[in-house]
């Protein structure tokens, strides 16, 4: 069967390409083995976040004295919280079933391998095709700790499967994952013990940003010990070991689960790439700003690029190459990375946009920074909801924002503020001339904002 353009892989970047690609007027197909939906909606943001939703009610109600409430007795049931998560999750692969589906696409639900530069077997099913993409997502990585397979672990995969509550709980990493499954199981009535091997959890970050988090999760009564190297793991009848160096000593935790959580890789194995001669840097693939490989008509989306692992940014690169993919003369439309932006959903949660410290240091970015604490500011003293704070980074001559960060309540919808205002190349003047409602968390932008006007060296406005 011959296709316009066929991509590999039918999740949230795969599914854009196909979408503009179609929208276009290309013949498409869609390579997708299968089960449908994609790790969006299968296993990553949609279930962790419906049941993340359950921990957070079940923390607030444990806190009802605090709000002049008379307590409560809570005790979660994790076979009606994955409940839930089963229904609502059904909804949305459903919907993108039958969005992968439509006519105007054809779907074939086998497993892709290169046969050459034109050439794709698909089952039985030879293709060829002008152009592919290939968007095959990521799978969890296997880690080179001695005795962890043979001890055995779970993954975020089964850790969104679990009907049973565990005792006790060791978690490996400190990312993203690491974070909300662990708080989610420890507000739930496990014994969490988190090991990182960084001086901080989200290890990438700017330190301010991780330390407030760190210390909600203790006063939860989950240990986290940060600075670890892990040395080996063991198992008893009834529990693993995690033997690890801390403070230059060796110590050991042990906990009915261990749940490795320490990254993924891209899905590209089965793939066959050394038939079409796509290059990859460190597992994933290397592309360029309009999404396409080594090899000018293939290109990579999504995961499998190892840019950034984050969905928004997957539709974007997938639309991209869906129109690029169509129109291989014309100039072609790039990734613009300025609004990269990412959220943690823990609690408090933790949102980025744009550059950190970090990173204007890095890159010898000259800046000015300014921060304002949740714990002095009026609505979020109301809702009880003191822990952490907002940081503004922007250009020292004309006070364009170029870095967003907040780490406290409502993190992930407030940074959507700063993400508007850097579209437009907005400044901290600007953010001071719009109108913000009191008492609401929003306004606390204002203040680093008013800090970072009075330092620029020649304020000026930009809207």
């Amino acid at each position: 069967m011959n296709h316009d353009i066929i991509i590999i892989g039918g999740g949230s970047a795969g599914y854009a390409a196909a979408r503009v690609a179609r929208d276009e007027g290309a013949n498409v197909a869609i390579v997708d083995h299968g089960p449908l939906g994609g790790l969006c909606i299968l296993r990553g943001c949609m279930p962790t976040k419906t049941i993340l939703r359950s921990s957070d009610i079940m923390s607030l109600m444990n806190r009802a004295e605090e709000f002049g409430l008379d307590p409560v007795a809570t005790k979660a049931n994790l076979s009606s919280i994955m409940d839930r998560k089963a229904k609502l999750i059904q909804e949305f692969t459903d919907y993108r079933i039958e969005s992968l589906r439509d006519p105007r696409f054809t779907l074939y639900e086998e497993r892709a391998q290169f046969l050459s530069p034109t050439e794709l077997q698909a089952g039985p099913h030879r293709l060829t095709a002008k152009a592919f993409i290939i968007s095959t997502g990521s799978i969890v990585s296997r880690v080179a700790i001695p005795g962890l397979e043979e001890t055995g672990y779970i993954t975020s995969d089964e850790a969104l499967e679990l009907r049973t509550l565990p005792q006790s709980m060791i978690v490996l990493g400190g990312g993203a994952v690491a974070l909300e499954f662990a708080q989610f199981y420890s507000r739930l009535g496990s014994q969490v013990t988190l090991l990182q091997r960084s001086a901080h959890i989200m290890s990438q970050g700017d330190e301010d940003l991780a330390r407030p988090v760190e210390a909600r999760l203790r006063e939860e009564g989950m240990t986290v010990l940060t600075s670890t190297n892990i040395q080996r793991v063991s198992q008893t009848k009834s529990l693993k070991t995690v033997h690890y160096l801390h403070e230059g000593k060796e110590q050991s935790i042990s906990a009915e689960v261990i749940l490795q959580a320490l990254g993924r890789q891209p899905n590209i194995d089965a793939l066959d790439l050394n038939k079409v001669k796509v290059s990859t840097h460190r597992g994933a693939i290397t592309v360029s700003d309009d999404m396409r490989t080594s090899t000018p008509h293939i290109f990579a989306v999504g995961d499998v690029n190892g840019l950034h692992e984050i969905v928004h940014i997957a539709i974007q690169q997938g639309e991209i190459a869906g129109w690029n993919a169509v129109h291989p003369e014309a100039s072609p439309r790039l990734q613009d990375t300025r609004l990269k932006a990412q959220v943690v959903f823990t609690d408090p949660q933790v949102a980025n946009v744009g550059l950190s410290e970090r990173e204007c240091q890095q890159q010898g970015i000259s800046y000015l920074v300014a921060s304002y604490p949740f714990s002095d500011h009026g609505k979020s003293l109301c809702l009880g909801e003191t822990h952490g704070h907002v940081k503004i980074v922007c250009d020292p001559k004309t006070g364009e924002i170029i870095g967003g960060h907040i780490v406290g309540p409502e993190a992930s919808e407030l940074i959507h503020e700063l993400i508007t205002i850097m579209h437009f190349h907005g400044t901290v003047q600007d953010m001071l001339l719009i109108p913000h409602y009191h008492p609401t968390l929003a306004e606390i932008l204002t203040y680093p904002a008013e800090e970072l006007a009075s330092k620029l060296e020649s304020p000026s406005s930009s809207l």
